[in-house]
């Protein structure tokens, strides 16, 4: 019955909402949300970062350098030559100003404004006044529940908690300078207020963080997270993939901002602080003592650490907070005009000595092992007008190298090329690095990517990288030294003010082991997409979608996917409707798909086998303070009549499930 009720709802929205279409910035970036290749919970950090500073946009009169390398998509020569108008010509008076910047492209140009705003370019004040900060500042509360309307198998014997999943996020914002945030998160089957859960939600986080405070540029508290260069030592920011990398040019980077989302990976706790030394010369450092979740020997000893996220059943829930993380590192960098330079180190101590299973396990051979490990790098770069270049090198304790370097060059201002060159040794280790890899990690690999972006005109974009990967140890799967390729190219047109047609085409090739482990077989996975989309008279926006992957290995899969999607926004309602049939012959040829939801929440729907999705999502602005919104989302499939296994296993071919959400400012 709720079935038809779902179809219900998703026809009435496509007939009778009418509105004027505006787009947002999930929908200007659908390139970096939508990315097969990269761990889900990066994507999910990138989408709850974006969606706290399309709530809170800086003034670009007053944007410092830190405050724009928060925003992945905008290149290093982007982020100076927005620096360099400002301070050369005065404060903007429009948006459309950014047009006047030479290598902002339509894309970037689109997706900014989502994030800036024009302000007067006022004298920063180094005091805080408190009667200033608690009378001018802003609050917002933010409550979240997805309600199944199914049971799986753990929710009827099996997980400690009951099914449903929930938020409450509280911040309190002035003018970006003082920020204070608690996080609450519960996800189904976790036990709430009971167990070892006494104290509410299965995870909090929270954070203070004062900004522009004499010497103190940054200054977090609680939870936060630290991104030191290219990501060889540390990196709790985003690595978004290869196609991002092109679209970005593979800047570097050193941020410092606090850890707002539900995430249990990546961020640090306890304080850190950005300190101006001298015009050139900047310090960050930061000390860290958080618990983590581990799988032990029976020794007591730490076999693997545990980031599933989970708390739902005994085994898991025994496994969390057993073991704690001191880190204490720091970043002294020094800057005059477009050269800089870093010197990075961590230093990171288990109160569990890690002894990773590398019996019958060759592959782990090198995997890191003991309780104290050391890190240190230094990270350079140069830009011009025309030419970025950056670099980072890197060393552990047993003095095992990693290192990266990128060059990119603007021949016109509507081609510029890329080249990365990446070497990581296979002694080295480095807990919390994340930066440009084919492997699962920054290890065993030696690698280089090259591409382009090319904008012959406004309506024309075309986007191209090869990469090419060495792995001189074994993986897993993979029991001697192996290859990777991986290319894509994406193309963009707009054929009117109405209609917009994008194309991917993706060819990627892995080594695996035959079944005898006697030699090693090509894995070739093609995968293509097709988007065109249009904006109706009417207020319509309307968006066809084509997906087609074909895998080559041991046996030849293959599968495809057709949806539609439609936005309308009228006043203070919006609503949208999202349709995709698919068909797969199995979970090798599984498909991807993106679709919108509540706020603060990325979603992304696997899907394989033969079956329909749908979704419908409803959003009202009631005055200036309180905001409601509402998903359904249904998944039917015709080739089962149970979905997934374990304590997973449903009961049937279908799940239907609802997303509400409440937002309070005042």
């Amino acid at each position: 019955m709720f079935l038809k009720h779902s179809v219900f709802i998703l026809s009435l929205f496509s007939l009778t909402c009418q509105a004027q279409v505006t787009d947002d910035w999930q929908e200007v970036s659908r390139q970096w949300l939508e990315t097969e290749d990269v761990d889900a919970s990066t994507i999910e950090e990138f989408f709850d970062h974006l969606s706290e500073k399309a709530e809170h946009p800086i003034n670009i009169n007053q944007a410092t350098r830190e405050e724009l390398e928060q925003f992945p998509f905008l290149m290093e020569q982007q982020v100076e030559q927005l620096l360099e108008y400002v301070s050369r010509y005065g404060p903007m008076h429009s948006l459309g100003e950014l047009q006047m910047l030479t290598s902002l492209d339509p894309e970037r140009l689109q997706l900014l404004r989502h994030f800036v705003y024009i302000g007067d370019a006022a004298q920063k004040d180094d005091r805080l006044r408190l009667d200033s900060v608690f009378r001018h500042g802003r609050h917002q509360v933010i409550i979240t529940g997805k309600i199944p309307f199914y049971k799986r198998k753990g929710d009827i014997n099996g997980y400690l908690g009951y099914k449903y999943r929930h938020s409450l996020r509280y911040q309190f914002n002035y003018y970006e300078r003082v920020k204070f945030g608690l996080t609450g998160a519960q996800d189904a089957g976790e036990p709430f207020f009971s167990n070892r859960n006494r104290w509410g939600y299965d995870f909090y986080s929270y954070y203070l963080q004062l900004k522009d405070i004499g010497r103190i540029e940054n200054l977090c508290l609680g939870m936060y997270r630290v991104q030191l260069g290219m990501g060889l030592i540390m990196n709790g920011g985003f690595y978004l993939g290869k196609l991002a990398t092109l679209q970005s040019m593979g800047r570097s980077a050193s941020v410092l901002r606090p850890h707002s989302s539900r995430s249990t990976e990546g961020y640090l706790q306890g304080a850190a602080t950005t300190i101006r030394l001298h015009k050139n010369w900047h310090l960050t450092a930061f000390a860290s003592y958080r618990p983590l979740d581990a799988t032990l020997n029976k020794d007591s000893t730490a076999r693997t650490l545990y980031y599933s996220n989970y708390h739902r059943t005994t085994t898991e829930i025994a496994k969390k907070n057993n073991t704690h993380e001191l880190n204490l590192g720091g970043s002294v960098g020094w800057r005059k005009g477009t050269l800089y330079a870093r010197g990075n180190f961590l230093y990171t101590y288990f109160d569990r000595p890690l002894i990773p299973l590398k019996e019958n396990t060759p592959y782990r051979r090198y995997a890191a092992e003991g309780s104290r490990f050391f890190n240190m790098s230094i990270d350079y770069g140069y830009t011009n007008a025309k030419l970025y270049f950056s670099g980072e090198t890197a060393m552990n304790q047993k003095g095992a190298l990693a290192t990266i370097h990128q060059l990119s060059y603007r021949l016109s201002h509507e081609l510029t090329l890329i080249a990365l060159h990446r070497y990581y040794d296979k002694k080295y280790t480095a807990f919390h690095s994340q930066s440009f890899c084919e492997g699962s990690g920054i290890q065993n690999e030696h690698g280089i990517y090259s591409g382009f972006s090319w904008h012959p005109s406004n309506k024309w974009t075309f986007n191209w990288y090869a990469d090419y990967a060495h792995f001189a140890w074994q993986r897993y799967q993979v029991s001697m030294a192996s290859d990777a390729f991986d290319t894509m190219l994406y193309a963009r047109t707009l054929l009117n003010n109405k209609w917009e047609l994008e194309g991917r085409y993706r060819l990627h090739i892995r080594q695996n082991d035959n079944k005898e482990k006697t030699m090693l077989i090509n894995k070739t996975e093609h995968r293509v997409r097709l988007r065109l989309n249009y904006d109706m008279p009417i207020g319509l926006s309307w968006q066809t979608q084509f997906d087609g992957i074909a895998v080559s290995s041991i046996e030849k899969d293959k599968g495809w996917m057709i949806s539609e999607h439609a936005v309308y926004v009228w006043r203070w309602f919006q609503c949208s409707a999202h349709i995709a049939y698919f068909q797969t012959d199995n979970y090798e040829s599984r498909l991807y798909q993106y679709e919108r939801s509540v706020l603060y929440n990325y979603s992304s729907i696997m899907l394989y086998g033969k079956g329909i999705r749908y979704t419908a999502i409803a959003r009202a602005d009631i005055g200036k303070h309180l905001m409601l919104m509402a998903k359904v989302g249904v998944t039917n499939y015709f080739d089962r009549s149970k979905i997934s296994s374990g304590q997973q296993e449903v009961n049937g071919s279908s799940m239907t499930d609802i997303d509400v959400q409440m937002r309070w400012k005042f």
